[in-house]
Parts: structure tokens; sequence; C-alpha cells
């Protein structure tokens, strides 16, 4: 699970086809004279040897950041946020390398969570992690515990493996659980702490199927000074089966089509198989219904439960349909400049990024049946777009004598409700807003926009 990092670093010349660029500004890399960058090679070493941090020093940008045309993805002060986080999903993988004209190497890099991708200044030395960014360990070592038989899992749909704990490699994902019984038994065979968080993951296997084995958080760890088992902080993982899923106190939750499958697993001590689950809740508090419909498989919704009558030791089978979510771009639609002259100045049409506004929306709005029109929630995004009044822009223009000015952007729904009329889930809706420029300086921070496209 180290993920420390080789002194060298071999790049090929393969364009690695990844996802496009997130949260890209209209600010451009000021300089008076341009670099040129050369061809783009793709790293070939250990990709688990190519995690690396933000050191708050450089700024993300579409492009190495001296070249003409360059944008900034994230500014040195996001830069430096994400450098004191204390979320793994702030961690980047670094997957390709730019050097331009002047020896300076910048590497092409993307977070953890997919949020922020972009090139960062990297050095002077090709093969090495300086400037922006610097190697990172994402995964410490930890003692395994003193009793690594017996366990059970617990609930897999708060807790299940993982083939690396959830964002301490890029694109880790959960372990495909198909032929586990709930009365299987698990052995620990590592430990490991996640670096920023400190949070405790044991590596396990079935003891019956030694093909289904990973990582699962294991809240405070085996205790040996704790006699009662059930008093036992072990987070997915239990001592005994009466925790775990059995026959007499489970529901396995059949998503038809999918091959996907979710197990509920009551609290209810009177629980026995044959049993009707009624209004039994898991140990999340969810009910059956919730639980069906909250574990659907990614991509999916469900369309079809029919939880009444289910009964414990039995199988409930789900239908489901493929779902999409939209995401909004934002446009200028009117623009009040004044008399006054700043650079950069927007214009009726020009686009605003995710990083420009400091916005929040119910983004459940924006997911439904994949292809069915969005019609019937367009007035709900727009009410919820709405509430946001007039919102401060986060960045700044400079007049030609140095004066600071910021846009404050107001929503205008009639033309939301009528640009996206005919949309459909999976579409990209078109939201207009009034840019008024303001004097003073932008002070705003950006909230969580992964909704904007």
């Amino acid at each position: 699970m180290r993920s420390s990092f080789a002194k060298s670093i071999y790049v090929g010349a393969a364009v690695l086809g990844l996802a496009g660029l997130s949260a890209v500004t209209t600010t451009t890399a000021s300089a008076k004279s341009y670099a040129t960058a050369g061809a783009y090679s793709k790293l070939t070493t250990d990709a688990t040897k190519r995690n690396v941090e933000a050191t708050g020093t450089n700024a993300l940008y579409t492009k190495p950041g001296t070249v003409k045309g360059a944008k900034v993805v994230a500014s040195k002060a996001t830069m430096k946020d994400l450098a004191d986080s204390k979320k793994s999903a702030n961690y980047f993988r670094a997957y390709g390398v730019k050097i331009t004209n002047r020896g300076s190497v910048y590497y092409r890099v993307v977070t953890m969570d997919q949020k922020y991708r972009g090139y960062v200044y990297g050095g002077k030395v090709n093969g090495t992690f300086g400037g922006g960014i610097t190697s990172a360990e994402t995964t410490k070592t930890a003692t395994n515990p003193t009793r690594t038989t017996g366990y059970y899992l617990k609930d897999v749909s708060s807790h299940t493996l993982w083939n690396a704990p959830k964002y301490t490699q890029y694109k880790a994902k959960k372990v495909n659980m198909y032929g586990a019984k709930a009365t299987d038994t698990f052995k620990v065979d590592q430990a490991a702490t996640k670096t920023k968080e400190g949070s405790l993951y044991y590596h396990v296997t079935d003891v019956n199927n030694s093909a289904i084995s990973g990582w699962i958080y294991a809240g405070k760890g085996y205790d040996t000074t704790i006699t009662d088992n059930t008093k036992q902080d072990l987070g997915g993982l239990a001592l005994t089966a009466s925790e775990a899923a059995t026959n007499d106190n489970s529901v396995t939750v059949v998503y038809n089509g999918t091959g996907s499958k979710a197990v509920f697993v009551s609290t209810d001590k009177d629980a026995k198989a044959g049993k009707l689950v009624n209004n039994a809740k898991n140990a999340a508090g969810q009910t059956l219904s919730e639980f069906v419909k909250s574990s659907a498989p990614a991509g999916y919704r469900v369309v079809g439960a029919y939880t009444n009558g289910a009964q414990y030791g039995n199988n409930v089978y789900v239908n489901v349909t493929e779902s999409a979510t939209s995401k909004v771009a934002l446009y200028v639609n009117q623009v009040d400049n004044g008399n006054v002259k700043v650079a950069g100045a927007l214009n009726v049409n020009s686009s605003i990024s995710a990083s420009d506004l400091s916005i929040k929306m119910d983004t459940s709005l924006l997911t439904g049946v994949k292809n069915s029109l969005i019609s019937d929630n367009l007035t709900k995004i727009s009410n919820s777009l709405d509430e946001n009044g007039t919102v401060k822009g986060t960045k700044t223009y400079y007049t030609n004598a140095g004066k600071a000015y910021h846009y404050e952007f107001t929503f205008e729904s009639t033309p939301f409700n009528s640009d996206n009329r005919n949309a459909s889930y999976g579409d990209t809706l078109k939201a207009g807003f009034g840019a008024k420029l303001v004097e003073g300086s932008a002070k705003s921070n950006p909230t969580d926009n992964s909704w904007i496209a």
C-alpha cells in the first residue's frame, strides 16, 4: 500500500485519454513573452508510485503556465488549500509531462476525486517532482491486530471492500462481492492508515473464497482490553455473526438486469427468517425501501421496488433504469460595465466557470431517467438557482491604474426556462446571468460547483 515515489520517472510518448478539464477559469497566464511547450509524454512507471500532493507554491493551468493561452484551473490559493487539506480526495495522480523551451517541467495531474485536472510546474528536472507538487505517501503501514481471524462483514451497504482505501489511489474501486455469503468469515493480513485522515483500514480475505479480498474501514481496530466483543469499534467488521448479515436478519436486494446485489441488515432484535420486515431499519437508520433506492448500482435509479411483504431470508427483486445527470453551463446574457475599463472585462455570451461563482443548488434535481425530458424539474432548478440571490464573483479585475473591481451576478430565470424546455437528463443546461461590475476586490470563495459544466 505504500505510494512513495521512485527517484526517476520514465516517460513514453503515448497520449493518455483521460477526461477533460473541470473548473477552468477564463484567467489567462500573464507574461510579456511566452514560452513554448514540447510534445506531451505519458508517464509509464507504476501508477501507484506517482501519487503527489500540492505544495501551494504554484497554480494549476490548462497548459504549462508560461505558455500563451494557459488558463487557471486552480489558483495558487486553492492549491494551498488542497495542500493543507485533511482529505485524501485532494491528493493528485501525475500521468503526463510537457517541458518548455526554458527547461521548465510541467506535469499533467488530476485529483483523486477528479475535481481538478491540469498542468502544474514540477521543477527543472524531468523525472522528479518539485515546484508545485511533491511526492506523497497516501497511506502508512499500521500494526496488524492481535486477532487476525474470525471477522464478519457487518453491512456492505455502508462499509464494503475496496481494492485500495478510497481516494488513496486514483480510481480506487469497490470489490465485487458476488459469491460472498453473509456467514463467511474473513481474516486480516494487512493494516494501514490514511495519511491525511488517520483512519484505520484492514485488508481482509474471505476464508471461503480467497478471490474476495480488499480493504475495509476498521474503526478503532481490535482492542485486546475489551472483553465484550459486541463493544469493539471495528467499523465495517464484526466479531460475531449476530452483528453480521444472516438468514435471520437480512434481505438480499437484486437489481434486475445489472448483476448487482445489496444486502439489507436489520437491527430489529426480533428479526427471524420468514418474518415480515415491515418498517425495520438498518444500522444507518434506513428502512428497506430507503435502502433499496440508496444502494442502486452506479448509473441506475429504481423504477419499481416492491418491498411490501418482504421477509427476512428472502430476496427482493428491483427494476432499475439508466439514469443521467445534467450539468449547467453558465454564461453572461447581460453585462453592465458602466464607464469602467478593466482587463479581461466580460461581454454578453462570455462563459462563467465553476470557480467564478460562489453558489449552491439542489443537485438532486439534475438527475433523472436517461433521455427523459427534464422539463418537469426546470422550474425547481430555476428556483434553486434563484435562491442564491445576487452572487459576488470570486475574481478581481483591474483598471490600467490598478484599481480593483469585481462582478456581481444575478440569475435570469426567463431565458433559462425557454432555452432548456426540450432538454433531457444528461444534456447540458444553459443558465444566463446578468453581470454588473462593482468597485472593490473579490473576497468570496467558491463552494462545491461540481454541477457546473
